[in-house]
């Protein structure tokens, strides 16, 4: 500590250099700190207390409440749901003193809110809240008055702890199950037409209602696997894709339970629809005829293939997906991703598939009328190959439903509802190859018996 003579004589020397640190080096002391503290007491003025008048309660209104005042407060603002400013002005008690009296209410009960100056430590008489020149008429309305507003203090706050409700909900706006939820809960304490009466819910409904409780808790085993199996397959199932996953699994519930605890955990597929990418600019060469016709079921692998371009638009720019579709069970044969809808894309991805051919399989191969399919370029691969070429007609995508379906089906999996900021475009294209690959090998369908198309095809001895 520095002596008062030291602290005036290392202000003076400031006053002089007017600088901190040649202050200190030439007295050896103080601290930076302490030096700044010093030449702030002295240009501050010192503080002055403020004195505050004392205010005295009138008689009639009481520095402490009654217990009465302070139960028909919290009763008119948090059971009747009446202003909080309007009953502070109304009774002449603040709104911080009406929130006060609501938490230890909660707290303790109707002890909490009782004036310490008239309780003794020990067990609550009920002179103590009663006074002794009642009478027994009043004393009982009073005991019921207080055994109501417990009961109502004690159904808000387990509305609060067990549904997780906002403090300032209105009870008669709860459900069935809900009012049945908070009356399991109290029925040890209370009677149950007491809180059946309270609650304003029928014996019936009550009943109707527990049942139901321990009918979702018997699922509740199969309901972590829902959620969980919805989860790892990325919200891309609906209900009939996850009761077939849980049959494979030996798990034998109904599709109609499944999809009402889906609806009840909210596991929705999110759908989403935009416009198509349109690749026709004209009849640059002559069209060929639609061999296929709508008919899109196939005998064996490589006999009837589909086409189409489809276009992604993220942040980071356009990308476009051109792939083959096997008509026999979905499979896609190849694709080719790319940043420009150019011949290059179409006819890259062609001579892939060609390579996955076997001796002798000549595939149908169907498009829609798009400019990529009458260059001259994809028109020789055809005609080189053997290949016979089919077409939709003139702005009929029903014509190629069966590749506008796996267009929809990736979209709505993997493409919409995501945010695809800060994307770049190789890792969305890594992305779109690594879906594809899912949807090959993993992906359930249930026209193949819920199997994969590489499983169906492993099923059938086609594949390895």
């Amino acid at each position: 500590m520095y002596s008062q003579e030291q602290k005036e004589k290392a202000i003076q020397l400031y006053d002089q250099t007017k600088s901190v640190t040649e202050t200190i080096r030439i007295l050896g002391y103080p601290t930076r700190r302490n030096l700044y503290t010093w030449i702030s007491e002295k240009n501050s003025p010192p503080k002055v207390r403020k004195d505050y008048p004392i205010i005295d309660n009138p008689p009639e209104h009481p520095r402490n409440p009654s217990l009465d005042v302070k139960l028909d407060a919290i009763h008119r603002c948090f059971q009747l749901g009446e202003n909080i400013k309007y009953v502070s002005e109304d009774i002449g008690y603040s709104r911080t003193s009406i929130y006060q009296w609501r938490k230890r209410y909660l707290k303790e009960g109707t002890l909490g809110l009782m004036n310490n100056k008239n309780v003794t430590p020990g067990k609550l008489e009920e002179e103590t809240v009663i006074g002794t020149d009642s009478s027994p008429n009043e004393i009982e309305q009073l005991k019921s008055k207080m055994q109501d507003m417990q009961l109502e203090i004690d159904i808000l706050k387990e509305t609060i702890n067990v549904l997780k409700k906002d403090p300032d909900i209105d009870l008669s706006a709860l459900s069935n199950r809900e009012k049945a939820v908070i009356i399991d809960v109290l029925k040890a304490r209370y009677s149950l037409p007491l809180l059946l009466e309270k609650m304003q819910l029928s014996k019936s409904s009550y009943y109707y209602q527990e049942n139901s409780l321990k009918k979702k808790n018997k699922y509740e085993l199969i309901r972590c696997r829902i959620i969980a199996l919805f989860k790892e397959n990325k919200e891309r199932y609906g209900y009939r894709r996850i009761h077939a996953l849980l049959q494979r699994e030996n798990v034998i519930i109904s599709e109609k339970i499944v999809r009402r605890i889906m609806k009840e955990e909210q596991l929705l597929v999110k759908i989403k629809k935009t416009r198509k990418y349109n690749s026709y600019q004209g009849e640059i060469s002559p069209a060929v005829d639609n061999i296929v016709n709508r008919d899109f079921s196939a005998m064996k692998p490589n006999e009837k293939w589909l086409t189409d371009i489809t276009e992604f638009a993220i942040p980071a720019g356009k990308i476009y997906l051109s792939p083959i579709v096997d008509c026999f069970d979905g499979l896609i044969v190849t694709w080719n991703i790319g940043t420009s809808p150019d011949a290059a894309l179409v006819n890259t991805m062609l001579d892939n598939a060609i390579h996955t051919l076997k001796s002798g399989e000549k595939p149908i191969v169907h498009s829609d009328r798009g400019v990529h399919y009458r260059w001259p370029g994809w028109i020789n691969l055809m005609e080189c190959n053997g290949l016979i070429r089919s077409m939709s007609m003139k702005g009929c995508s029903p014509d190629n439903s069966a590749c506008e379906g796996f267009f929809g089906r990736l979209k709505n999996e993997m493409f919409y509802n995501t945010d695809w900021n800060g994307v770049s475009i190789p890792e969305f294209i890594n992305t779109l190859n690594n879906y594809i690959d899912w949807y090959n090998e993993k992906r359930i369908k249930k026209t193949l018996g819920y199997m994969s198309p590489m499983e169906y095809r492993r099923r059938l001895g086609l594949a390895v």
